[in-house]
Order: structure tokens, then sequence, then C-alpha cells
């Protein structure tokens, strides 16, 4: 029986178990993962990865469209081939038999880079090869972890808007502020404590922090966003941005409002929240721009007049002596009262403003404007009253008036003396019945802004055409009848970047306008000529620049 068990136990086994048994896999062997084997999601990027971020077919578009957007790419570097994208692609093999189904890659067809967007990456700095990039227009660089700013940024000559929000810059390159046609500058959430006083160079800004040569440099100031910095004091001198509309301080260091806000006519948004003010109580400041700036404006007629009061005898003696006994606060010319028309020496000090509008003024006395220039005086405004030219007393203010404003008058004729205002940024002779202006008009190098709206001119005066800082030039609704865009004429003014033509007689529009390359913005509907058609003209400048290109002859 054992015998018999004994075999049936030495008996071999089947195929079926046979194979069973073979195919049993060994026993898995797991190994620890070791730091050379991770790949981690969250990791500093090569610059060989942010290279292939620019395909061949983003680079193509961008060569068409003078465009490029690499926004939220997760950048920590810019691919190298966005600073060589203004140069010819040598690696394309031109033949003659692929021009025809390739002429989307050819070179004819391709633009400069315009607009570059490089926002909300993980950008630290820039190469200095930026400098390539001369055509640009705008620049958006906001969101990133910029600390840093290479001073061949001033070689983007033609750059308009520069966004560098939201990053960690704590100063900038002195070079930043000769870029010539800077429109829009933001600098908000940012790690500043000061600004170089360069920065007042610049005309349309939005800055972190108000050194005072900013302010009365930039009175065509419109938005004013200081928000999220460490900004601990306003001073008096922002009264002088005296076209502000917005103003945003939120989340500073700011205890106190200076009385100067008060005087700031245009503005309607006053923004102050999170801000440690004590001279204002809370709930003030909880109803807003209008409440704010009413308590700031009696307060400030209290303290006038608390000051006059205390100090009139000591005031007066001082005024005697300066102006000889016979000056603007003189009682045998014009005694300060409420009821005077001129501005009395302290607003004029405050404001740097002498503004004397809708009074029906036939002529200015002399000693207002020996006294503006005694305060320093930079803006100039006698419009919507009756003179029939400029007051002879204006020439005291050569030195110091950079905004003349003498709109909606009788004025017909413009003295040679105008030459001398040295300082001038802005004129404002809209509304008149002018048709010519002097010769000596032409010396006035640093204009920016011409306002000849609104008059009896038959042609642009050729003194204009050699004022060659000239950058917006309003000549609407007069009797223009041509337009000279030669080099002797609008062709000579190379930072000219608005035009306004409307509603005038013009018959013909010269196609080689179309050469002014900065100009942004050209307005030249309600006049006679045939074309540009109305249908073009609805499109917009860069359709009717594009469109008078296209007509030069070759």
């Amino acid at each position: 029986m054992q015998r018999k068990m004994s075999a049936a136990s030495s008996k071999p086994q089947t195929s079926a178990e046979s194979f069973c048994r073979r195919s049993r896999a060994p026993p898995r062997r797991t190994e620890r993962p070791t730091l050379r084997n991770l790949n981690p999601i969250f990791r500093k990027r090569e610059p060989s990865e942010d290279n292939t971020i620019l395909t061949e077919k983003l680079l193509k578009l961008a060569r068409l469209r003078g465009e490029l957007n690499l926004s939220s790419r997760a950048l920590a570097t810019v691919p190298e081939k966005v600073y060589e994208i203004n140069e010819p692609d040598e690696s394309v093999e031109v033949t003659l038999d692929g021009l025809v189904a390739k002429e989307e890659d050819a070179w004819w067809n391709q633009v400069p880079i315009r607009n570059l967007d490089l926002s909300s990456n993980q950008l630290t700095h820039l190469s200095p090869k930026i400098e390539k990039l001369n055509t640009l227009n705008a620049l958006m660089l906001h969101d990133n972890a910029l600390t840093s700013l290479p001073r061949e940024i001033a070689q983007l000559e033609r750059l308009l808007r520069l966004n560098l929000s939201h990053n960690k810059l704590c100063e900038l390159p002195h070079e930043l502020f000769r870029l010539p046609n800077l429109r829009y500058l933001n600098l908000s959430h940012n790690e500043f404590v000061e600004l170089h006083p360069d920065i007042s160079d610049l005309h349309m800004l939005e800055v972190l922090r108000l050194p005072k040569r900013l302010c009365s440099s930039s009175p065509h100031l419109k938005i004013l966003d200081l928000r999220d910095n460490k900004i601990a004091e306003l001073p008096d001198e922002i009264g002088h941005l005296q076209s502000l509309i917005r103003l945003d301080l939120s989340n500073n260091s700011i205890t106190n409002l200076p009385y100067s806000l008060s005087t700031l006519p245009h503005l309607t948004s006053l923004q102050v929240e999170g801000n440690p003010i004590k001279s204002i109580q809370r709930h003030i400041l909880q109803c807003g721009t209008v409440r704010i700036l009413k308590t700031l404006r009696d307060r400030a007629e209290s303290a006038e007049i608390s000051s006059k009061s205390s100090n009139s005898s000591l005031l007066q003696n001082f005024d005697n002596r300066a102006m000889g006994g016979d000056g603007l606060n003189s009682p045998r010319r014009q005694p300060v009262d409420e009821d005077s028309i001129f501005p009395d020496r302290y607003k004029m000090r405050k404001t740097r403003c002498l503004a004397v509008t809708m009074q029906q003024l036939n002529d200015v006395p002399g000693e207002v404007f020996e006294a503006a220039a005694d305060e320093n005086v930079n803006l100039v405004d006698f419009s919507r009253n009756r003179l029939t030219t400029l007051p002879l007393g204006l020439l005291a203010m050569k030195d110091v008036a950079t905004e003349i404003i003498f709109a909606n008058n009788l004025i017909s004729y413009v003295p040679p003396f105008i030459s001398q205002f040295t300082r001038i940024t802005l004129i404002n002779f809209s509304c008149n019945n002018l048709s010519t202006l002097p010769q000596e008009f032409g010396v006035l190098v640093t204009m920016r802004e011409l306002n000849i709206s609104n008059n009896r001119f038959e042609y642009l005066p050729s003194c204009i055409f050699e004022l060659k800082s000239l950058e917006i030039l309003l000549a609407r609704d007069n009797r223009i009848k041509g337009i000279d865009a030669t080099i002797n004429g609008l062709g000579s003014l190379q930072r000219l970047a608005t035009l306004d033509l409307r509603n005038n007689d013009i018959e013909q529009v010269p196609p080689i306008l179309g050469n002014l390359i900065n100009i942004t913005t050209l307005d030249i509907i309600g006049n006679p000529f045939k074309l540009p058609r109305h249908q073009t003209l609805e499109k917009g400048t860069e359709a009717i620049m594009s469109y008078l290109r296209d007509r030069i002859p070759t």
C-alpha cells in the first residue's frame, strides 16, 4: 500500500501543471526613488526649454502682424529668437519656384515687431539684447519678478507704452528717462522708495513716488496710479497736476493729505484706502472723493484766513517793499479781498497757476504777471475773456511759464515777443481770430503741444514746421486748404504723434503723409477731399496711414 502511494507520488507532472508553474512571475522588487530620478513640477526652467516656447508658427505669425504674445508661458528667460525677430531668417532658402508657394514667408510681407507681451511669466531680468527691438511701440512686462532693467532699454526710442507693474523693482536705470516718445509708464506694485529725479523728463507717467520736478513738468497728466507702494508723504506740488482726473493712493503709508489736492479742478476719483491717515476722520474718508476734497478745501480756507489775520501787517509791508508800494496786493491798486478777480500770492504760490477766466477782460495789468513770475507760476490761463492780443506784461513770465492758455478770446495778433518763452511746452490759442503766426514762433523748440483750432487759418504757418519737439498739433475747424507733408513741412516734425485737421477745406491728402510713422492719431474727417473714402476714415488712423503709404509713387 505504501509502495503504491509512493509510486503515485512519483508520477510525472502533467503538461498543464508544468506550464502554470513556469509562467509564474518572480516577485517584483521596488526601488526607492532618488533625487536623480525625480522630475518635479515646480522647478527652475532652463533657457533651452524657454527657447522651445517660440515655435516657428508663432515666429511667422509675429513677423506678419508685428505683434508677439508670450504671456503666461512660465518663462524664466526671454527666448533668444525674440531678440532676433527683426533680423532676416537666413535659414529660409529662397528659390524662384518657391516665391509664389511661400509668399507669406517672403521678407517683403514681414513687418517689424511693434508690440511685445512678456507679462505673467517668471522673468527676473532682461538681456541687453533688448536694444535690437528698437521698433517696439508697446512692451508689456507686468506680473514678473524683475529686479532690474538693462540700460540698453533706452535704445527703444519708439516706445509709447511700458508696463512694469507687479515686479520687484526698487530702482530704474537713468537711461530709461531718455525715451523720447514714452506716453504710458506703469510702475505700480513694486518696491520703490524713491525715483530718480530725471523721471520728470518723461511726459505721460504713472509713477510710484512724486519728485517735485515731476509735478511741475507734467501738467497734462490725467491718471496717476501710486497704489501698493511705501509712500509716506504726498508733496504739496501735486497741485501742479491741473489736468489730473484719477489719483490712486491705496495701500501706502500716507498719514496726511496736502491741502493742494483740493485745488485740482478735474479730480473726480481719489482712492486712499489702506493708508493710516490721521488728519481726516474715518467716516469722512468713507464718504468718498467729493467729501474728502471739500474737507481739504474748507481747512485750506480756514488756514489762509488765520494766516492773513495774524500776519497781515507783515505781509503788507513785504508786498509794498517787493513791488514798490504799488503792486498786485497794494491797497491803492488792487486790494486783496474775496471779490478780487486776480488770485493772490498765496494761491499762486501753492498752485503754481495764474488762472483768470470768464471775466470779460480787455487787458491785464503788468503787475499781475510780475507777481506771478515772483511766485514761479508755470501755468497761465486767461481763456474766455475779450483780449485782442497777448498782454505786454506777459513778457515778465518768459523764464518761468511752461503752459499758456488764451482760448476763447478775440485775439487776431500774436506779438513776436512770444519767441522769448524758452521753457514753453504748450500753447492754446483755440477759438480766436488768428490767421497767421509770427515767424519768430518757430524758435520755441521746447513746444510739445499747439492748439490753433477754431481760427481763420487758410494754411499751416511755416513757423510750425520748425517746432522739432512738437508732438500734438490741433488745427481743426479752420479754413486750411492743403497739407504740406514734405520734409520742409509736416515731414520735418519727427515726433508728431497727434494731428487733428478735421472740418477744414482740404481738397487732397498727399500720400507721403503716410511716411510720418510716429503719428498714432490722425483726424481728417469733415474735409471735401474724395480720397481716402469715408469707409477708410472710419477704420481709424492705422488704416488711413496704410492706405496713404500704398499710394506713394515708386
